[in-house]
C-alpha cells in the first residue's frame, strides 16, 4: 500500500482526501499543516505539524515517513492579498515548491502540484491543458512559476489545475462562494454579484478524487479538473438561490470594475475537460448534485 503526504491538510481540499483515504482506505495517509490538527477524526493515519516554509522541516518529515507521493495542497490563495503582500505570496507558492521538488526528486517521490485557471487571461476559455498561460495577477504569476519549476523537475509529477472549489469542512471553519451566498441570502443581506466573469466551479470531492488518481494511475501532466457547468458568478449564486428557495431579488449583478479590486481576474476560464476524463476516469458531478451533497453534509453536520 502506497503512503501519500498531503501538504495543507486542515484546507479544504486537504480534508476532502483525507475523508476520501479513510473511507476507502487505499493508501497510508501522512496528513500535514501549519500548526495542529483540524480535521475532526483524529484515527486511521498520521498527522504532522509541517510548516512548508521551513525547508528543514519539510526535509525532516518527508525523510521520516518516505511516502511514495506527495499531494501539495497547501498555498495562498486569496487574490487580492497575493496582490498586496507578494513577498509572502512568493514565499508560499514558489519557494515552498522549489523545496518540495528538490525533495521529490532526492527521495523519488512522485509530486501532485494543485495549480489554477487564475494561470490564465480569460480571454479564450474554456482551455485545454496545453493552453499558453498568461496569468492577470500576482496570484497567478506565481502559480505560473510553481508550475514552471515543477515541470523542469526530475521527480515524476502531474499538476492538477482547478477552479472554484466549493465545499464544507466538517467543523463549517472554511467558507467558499456556494456557502457565502447562501449564508448572506438567508440573511436577507442584499449582494452585489460579477455578471462579466465566468467559471466553471468545482466540487472538492471532485478534486480530491482526481488527485488520488493521479497518485494511482501514476500519470505525468498538466490536467484540468472543474466541474461540468460554465456560469457566470451572478448565475452561480442565483442557482444557489433557486436550490435553497432563497429570494434572488437580493442578488444585484455589477460589473468587476465597480468592485475596486487589488487583482485582476480573467474573464471566462472554464477548462476542456476530456484528458481527464480519458486518464483518470474523471467524472465530475453537476453543480446542483454538488450543492445536494453539500447540503446532505450541512444537515448531518447539525445532527
Amino acid at each position: 500500500m502506497k503512503t501519500v503526504l498531503v501538504t495543507g491538510s486542515n484546507g479544504l481540499l486537504g480534508q476532502k482526501i483525507t475523508e476520501n483515504i479513510l473511507l476507502n482506505k487505499q493508501y497510508h495517509l501522512i496528513a500535514t499543516s501549519k500548526g495542529s490538527n483540524r480535521y475532526p477524526i483524529k484515527e486511521g493515519y498520521v498527522y504532522a505539524e509541517m510548516d512548508i516554509l521551513d525547508p528543514g522541516q519539510v526535509r525532516n518529515v518527508v525523510a521520516q515517513y518516505k511516502p511514495d507521493a506527495i499531494i501539495h495542497t497547501a498555498a495562498m490563495t486569496n487574490v487580492d492579498t497575493c496582490q498586496v503582500e507578494k513577498k509572502l505570496a512568493h514565499a508560499l507558492n514558489v519557494e515552498a515548491v522549489k523545496t518540495l521538488v528538490a525533495v521529490c526528486e532526492t527521495m523519488n517521490i512522485q509530486l501532485i502540484h494543485l495549480s489554477t485557471d487564475f494561470v490564465f487571461d480569460g480571454e479564450q476559455g474554456p482551455y485545454e491543458e496545453s493552453a499558453e498561460p498568461n496569468p492577470l495577477s500576482y496570484y497567478g504569476q506565481t502559480k505560473v512559476e510553481a508550475e514552471e519549476l515543477v515541470k523542469n523537475s526530475h521527480c515524476r509529477w502531474s499538476i492538477i489545475r482547478t477552479i472554484l472549489v466549493y465545499g464544507i469542512v466538517k467543523d463549517m471553519s472554511r467558507s467558499n462562494i456556494v456557502l457565502w451566498a447562501k449564508n448572506a441570502l438567508e440573511k436577507a443581506a442584499p449582494l452585489n454579484v460579477v455578471n462579466d466573469q465566468w467559471r466553471m466551479p468545482t466540487l472538492a470531492e471532485d478534486l480530491a478524487s482526481a488527485c488520488l488518481a493521479a497518485v494511482e494511475k501514476e500519470v505525468t501532466g498538466i490536467y484540468h479538473i472543474s466541474g461540468m457547468d460554465m456560469m457566470s458568478v451572478s448565475e452561480l449564486v442565483g442557482r444557489v438561490a433557486d436550490y435553497f428557495n432563497l429570494d434572488k431579488s437580493l442578488i444585484t449583478e455589477v460589473s468587476s470594475s465597480t468592485l475596486n479590486q487589488s487583482a485582476a481576474r480573467p474573464k471566462r476560464t472554464g477548462f476542456i475537460l476530456d484528458k481527464a476524463i480519458r486518464d483518470l476516469n474523471y467524472q465530475p458531478h453537476s453543480f446542483e448534485e454538488g450543492i445536494e451533497i453539500l447540503e446532505q453534509q450541512m444537515a448531518n453536520a447539525s445532527r
